[in-house]
């Protein structure tokens, strides 16, 4: 199974407005994640911001773990950077790709808006997709939008 989520949120070097996070309801028909990727914060943000989200108890209902990945991607749907995990059992700053979670709970990560090689990324709107694998069946892509 893979689920997948995804934020919006802003880096500005001054000047901007913040943009409220919405999300879309899901299609007719379709139950509410076993997950949730929460509004980063702060946003609007200039150097670093961090990244909540929440694993369900229903994701571990029979002693399964499940695969948690963030990414953090550019208005061109361009791979930048992989936020770290704060807290995580196994390490703390280990980026959050493939990292397995045993125990439901509100997680956070890091992103210091600097791209994959280090380099501090340009002003702009940028997305985290968080990816969750582990369980059986696969569910759609749920993005939030800012307005």
């Amino acid at each position: 199974m893979r689920r997948i989520l995804c934020v919006m949120f802003l880096l500005c070097s001054g000047g901007f407005t913040a943009i409220a996070a919405q999300e879309r309801p899901p299609p007719v028909g379709e139950k509410d994640p076993d997950f949730r990727l929460e509004q980063n914060y702060p946003n609007p943000f200039s150097s670093e911001t961090r990244i909540p989200f929440v694993l369900e108890e229903t994701l571990f209902e029979e002693g399964n773990t499940v695969t948690v990945s963030l990414r953090v991607y550019n208005i061109l749907q361009q791979f930048v950077a992989a936020p770290v995990a704060l807290r995580y059992p196994g390490g703390d700053r280990l980026p959050l790709l493939q990292l397995e979670y045993s125990r439901p709970g509100r997680y956070e990560a890091f992103w210091n808006g600097r791209d994959r090689n280090d380099k501090p990324v340009a002003s702009g709107v940028y997305f985290v997709q968080m990816r969750i694998e582990g369980r059986g069946r696969a569910s759609p892509l749920r993005m939030f939008v800012g307005r």
